[in-house]
């Protein structure tokens, strides 16, 4: 019996270390299949780079400085950010010319209106107040409104210009969201159609009655100017008729 115990205890001895080597190897493989997380600070556009086809967000975000301004907030302080991200079709389906047409000042709120200064998840959406305060600030009706609507599963946003839906989730860390949209939101500001209309052409003054022939009227006759030419002109052709007759009775 002590022969079989000294046996078993042996053998627990040696397989001691094989449970050793088998749970480092495992924690070794769950440790090295987990996604590494993200280095360094948060920056906006490398994000929007490592999704590819935002080549012009990313300019216009360089241009505009608004990527660097975006960096500084989600770094230095605790204020989550909401991104709707337009692809590089969604700016290339823009009216010709309707991008350039913009000046600095007007394309810096033309960004701003894509950035929500707070941290909406994919349910967030669906359940946010409307309108939406974005970066661009005033939400009146011929400012800056966002509407986001949810039907179902699919997310839209509404700015009174354009519709569009919210097509892709890029990126997500707790603090930035980066949404993808398929068009670029314009704002009522900038694009909406309330411009007031060109006031009416003032009436041009007719000219005097003697520079202009007075038309006739409805049924054929002429108007007061013509025809008191006409009588002054009957009167002194009978003058001159009776000035005749009476020259020629003194020469009989």
């Amino acid at each position: 019996m002590s022969t079989n115990f000294h046996t078993s205890h042996t053998s627990k001895f040696l397989l001691l270390p094989l449970i050793i080597f088998q749970c480092t190897m495992t924690t070794t493989i769950l440790a090295q299949s987990q996604a590494p997380g993200p280095t360094g600070p948060t920056n906006i556009t490398k994000i929007l780079e490592k999704a590819g086809q935002f080549t012009t967000l990313i300019r216009l975000m360089k241009v505009t400085q608004l990527g660097d301004q975006i960096n500084t907030q989600l770094n230095n302080s605790n204020q989550g950010m909401t991104v709707f991200a337009p692809t590089d079709n969604a700016f290339s389906s823009m009216k010709p010319g309707a991008l350039n047409s913009l000046s600095d000042q007007q394309k810096v709120a033309l960004l701003q209106f894509h950035v929500v200064p707070n941290y909406l998840t994919t349910s967030e959406l669906q359940t946010v107040s409307n309108p939406v305060r974005t970066q661009a600030g005033d939400t009146g009706s011929n400012k800056f409104p966002l509407n986001i609507i949810s039907s179902g599963n699919q997310v839209n946003v509404s700015t009174g210009v354009v519709d569009t839906t919210v097509s892709n989730s890029i990126y997500t860390d707790g603090s930035l969201a980066v949404y993808q949209v398929d068009k670029v939101l314009l704002p009522m500001s900038l694009f909406g159609s309330s411009a007031p209309a060109p006031a009416p052409e003032p009436l041009k003054k007719r000219k005097s009655g003697a520079d202009v022939a007075a038309p006739a009227t409805d049924d054929g006759s002429a108007n007061a100017d013509v025809s008191g030419a006409v009588v002054f002109g009957s009167k002194v052709h009978g003058v001159f008729i009776v000035v005749v007759a009476f020259i020629t009775m003194l020469y009989m």
